[in-house]
């Protein structure tokens, strides 16, 4: 049987920039885009040969803009690809010019290596190894920090390495096609998990039984499940020392469900998703391959994303506002039942609470939220106010086609800008909003056109009739409908919101 690395999987935090680098600048392969198989609407993507074989695959999880994680031990600390050793030379000019972060050549175990560091900071080693071809095309091994080598050692003996030489402080194992490397990491900091990190090691069953074996060999000393990831089956497991590894079949490969020619091309979303696949589609985040047009990304005071509509550009931009515990991309579904050839701009509130995702923070009493911080609605309003007037700049939009659409807590986010800067933008559609400003300011929103959508269910509807009273008072022109239906948003949402922007022309 043939043993080894399958694959390893790390942690992205821009997805652009990794295309840029795995597939422009290393020229791997990108022979697969999923959704993730554990959520869907986290975007999978796979690098490795031409056709994806076990052995050549590193893999990335995408936390778009996601908090770094921290490398210490319980994981793997690099990887390494392999290539023809009179082709370092070349590889080190070609670091340089890209301005990509380089270390040496070096010796290791014998073998010259550069050291890497992609838009991440992964370490990427390039080892030199005869046979090998001059561009990478397999990974030579990994380099795993264990507080307990011995037994992290022990644990990837019984998936199939054997135990080789041990010299620079690792125990180095050998398999058919690689190594890997166990680094003493005891007094280290232990790994978090994170964008910059590896999240695993998979390494090569022969086959299905090899995984039920181990399943039960496994069974009693920590939860272990064989899952089906279409283009492989796995499972997952700990070593005492708290590395995951995952041990994976051959097959049957990523032409199961895409041409051979073709790998990578199409974006498949795992079926047993609770979010439609179409709408899955619309979330994850959208790149180019090296060649290909891209859009700008520039740095504004907000995290944000843009969907370009599939139909000719009418130059109109909703610009999407999540509610509380969303995501930059929730509305995008929304949105683009709503002007379906528009520009979808979507933005991510900055304030957490209990690890969700917020435009302003609440007060507290007693552990309890009792109200709205007042000073941080204001503070954030004005970092929003000075998007809107950079966005534009940037990005080259018109901004009398700018319309904000709000849900919940971010459509009451965008009613309090209205109010504290009445020129940032003149349209706006705010589903199940409320008032939030304790004092609102002597606006003058004359010439600003909103429709708000309350439900007739929800909880908060007394307050949203008391905001559309609010926002008319100071001049707005609202329309406010009321629907059947509770504080999430429903498909009557878009009917109403497309009707109510084709009577604004």
């Amino acid at each position: 049987m043939t043993t080894g690395i399958h694959h390893l999987t790390a942690i992205t935090r821009n997805v652009q920039a990794n295309v840029d680098f795995y597939a422009g600048f290393l020229g791997l392969n990108l022979v697969k885009r999923t959704g993730g198989f554990e959520d869907a609407l986290q975007l999978h993507l796979f690098y490795g040969d031409a056709t994806g074989a076990p052995g050549s695959l590193v893999t990335f999880l995408d936390w778009e803009d996601g908090a770094p994680g921290r490398v210490g031990h319980g994981q793997v600390l690099e990887m390494s690809f392999a290539i023809a050793p009179d082709s370092i030379g070349d590889w080190l000019g070609r670091a340089l010019n890209a301005h990509v972060p380089v270390e040496g050549p070096e010796r290791a175990f014998g073998a010259p290596v550069l050291r890497l560091r992609d838009p991440d900071g992964i370490i990427v080693k390039l080892t030199g190894v005869p046979g090998a071809t001059a561009t990478p095309t397999r990974l030579s091994g990994a380099t795993l920090l264990s507080a307990d080598p011995e037994a992290t050692a022990a644990f990837a003996i019984r998936l199939g390495y054997r135990r080789g030489p041990e010299a620079e402080g690792a125990i180095r194992l050998i398999s058919d096609s690689d190594t890997l490397d166990i680094r003493n990491g005891r007094g280290f900091v232990e790994g978090i998990a994170g964008t910059g990190t590896f999240d695993h090691i998979a390494l090569r069953a022969p086959g299905d039984a090899a995984l039920r074996a181990l399943r039960d060999e496994l069974t009693g000393t920590q939860p272990v499940m064989v899952h089906d990831r279409t283009y492989f089956r796995s499972l997952y497991a700990r070593d005492p020392a708290g590395v995951l590894f995952e041990y994976a079949t051959d097959g049957p490969g990523f032409a199961v469900d895409e041409a051979p020619e073709s790998l990578g091309q199409t974006l498949f979303v795992p079926g047993d998703s609770f979010v439609p696949a179409e709408e899955i589609r619309l979330m994850l985040p959208r790149f180019a391959l090296p060649g290909e047009p891209r859009r700008p990304r520039r740095d504004l005071p907000f995290v944000h994303r843009f969907l370009d509509p599939e139909a000719a550009d009418d130059g109109q931009v909703l610009l999407t506002l999540h509610g509380s515990g969303g995501s930059e991309a929730d509305l995008f579904p929304l949105g683009r039942q709503i002007a379906p050839e528009a520009t979808l701009l979507g933005l991510r509130g900055r304030a957490t609470e209990e690890g969700n995702l917020r435009w302003y923070r609440r007060t507290l009493t007693g552990g309890l939220p009792t109200g709205f911080d007042q000073d941080d609605i204001r503070s954030e309003a004005r970092a929003f106010a000075a998007f809107l007037a950079d966005a534009p700049r940037a990005y080259g939009l018109d901004p009398g086609k700018i319309t904000l659409l709000g849900h919940s807590n971010g459509a009451s986010f965008a009613a309090a800008t209205l109010l504290l800067d009445p020129q940032a933008v003149r349209r706006a559609i705010l589903l199940r909003p409320i008032d939030v400003l304790e004092t609102p300011p002597e606006a003058d929103l004359s010439g600003t056109e909103v429709l708000i959508v309350s439900g007739t269910q929800d909880v908060w509807r007394d307050r949203t009739a008391r905001l559309a009273d609010q926002l008319g008072a100071h001049g707005a022109s609202v329309t406010h409908r009321a629907i059947a239906a509770g504080h999430a948003p429903v498909p009557e949402d878009a009917r109403i919101a497309r009707d109510w922007l084709a009577t604004l022309g």
